[in-house]
């Protein structure tokens, strides 16, 4: 009788805990349904600068671009184009110890990048826009009409540094570049097809194409459209990085504009660089299969002067991690020193 009693005792403690975790579930379904609305700001990807006015910006050409920089106003200015099109500058932070050596360093999150407000992809009807943006973060930072102002730019924002050298031949007074795409759009393709080649069996291809099952956005959607683009930040590649690149948010709608005004007008970035005489410190890296000394040799020729660097024990990560930045580092130093 007693092992009987006990038994309904455990039955009634059992059933009122499980009509306790029933409720307490019901609840958190009820309370937590805008989990399933991932177009509201903030729930699959971090806020921009116009969503979240504690990050730091600046106001440029109509733009709110997330900006910061480091060191004496009044030093020689080192302006940071990250990549992408449509990445941010969160892997290029090492870059702030030349401001510890009297450099100036300025890092913005290009416009429709990173955390930096977005537009919509009818809104970049040419790469002008770019181009113009670079000189409006130089006006905003500039102290006076003497500072020296460096570009250093990686992958597609050493494109950037040189679109906007060929353009503006006298306007920058030292150059560093970090395995751009190409100058011509040619190469360019050439290039992306032996970076990425994502078969069937591609894991990143498969978590891009799975999730496509559960979010579908037209082109003005930019937060859903962000996180599926961002998945490809992890994507099998063989650039050698020596690891994942932290970004915060990647940018879709920017990126595919730009890859569609190069289909479209086919650009030639070189036509002018002839009269850029100072010289380019042109940095490739030994991991990047994809690139290697020949394509460094062929794409810096474009430059008149050129410092060629190869970067061992890194691939195209070659600013972000450890090695590569330990072993790049004093080199693109002691060319800025030169220059200073």
């Amino acid at each position: 009788m007693k092992n009987k009693n006990s038994f309904l005792t455990a039955m009634k403690y059992l059933g009122m805990s499980l009509l306790y975790l029933l409720i307490i579930g019901s609840t958190f379904i009820l309370t937590s349904c805008d989990i399933m609305e991932p177009d509201k700001p903030g729930r699959l990807v971090p806020k921009t600068v116009d969503e979240d006015p504690s990050l730091p910006s600046i106001i440029v050409n109509g733009a709110k671009l997330h900006s910061e920089a480091f060191g004496s106003p009044s030093d020689p200015m080192i302006v940071v184009l990250h990549g992408g099109p449509g990445s941010d500058y969160r892997h290029l932070l090492r870059c702030k110890e030349f401001a510890s050596q009297g450099y100036r360093v300025v890092f913005y999150d290009q416009r429709g990048s990173g955390l930096s407000q977005r537009f919509p992809k009818s809104s970049y009807n040419s790469v002008q826009i770019m181009t113009d943006e670079v000189s409006g973060v130089i006006a905003y930072y500039r102290t006076s009409p003497t500072q020296k102002v460096f570009l250093l730019g990686h992958s597609w924002g050493a494109m950037l540094a040189t679109i906007y050298v060929n353009e503006y031949p006298t306007a920058i007074d030292g150059l560093i570049l970090g395995e751009p795409g190409g100058f011509i759009w040619q190469d360019v393709k050439d290039y992306m097809a032996r970076v990425f080649d994502l078969g069937i069996l591609s894991e990143s291809l498969n978590d891009a194409t799975y999730i496509d099952q559960f979010f579908t956005a037209n082109e003005d959607n930019h937060i859903i459209l962000d996180y599926k683009y961002g998945l490809f930040g992890a994507s099998d590649s063989n650039v050698g990085n020596e690891g994942h690149l932290t970004r915060w948010r990647a940018g879709a709608v920017i990126n595919k504009a730009l890859h569609c005004l190069g289909e479209k007008e086919n650009p030639n970035w070189t036509k002018h660089l002839h009269m850029y005489e100072t010289k380019v410190l042109f940095i490739y890296s030994e991991r990047n299969k994809a690139y290697g000394y020949n394509y460094a040799l062929k794409v810096s020729s474009a430059y008149p002067n050129v410092q060629l660097f190869k970067t061992n024990g890194a691939g195209h990560d070659m600013l972000s991690f450890e090695t590569g930045w330990k072993n790049t580092y004093p080199t693109m130093l002691s060319y800025l020193n030169n220059l200073k």
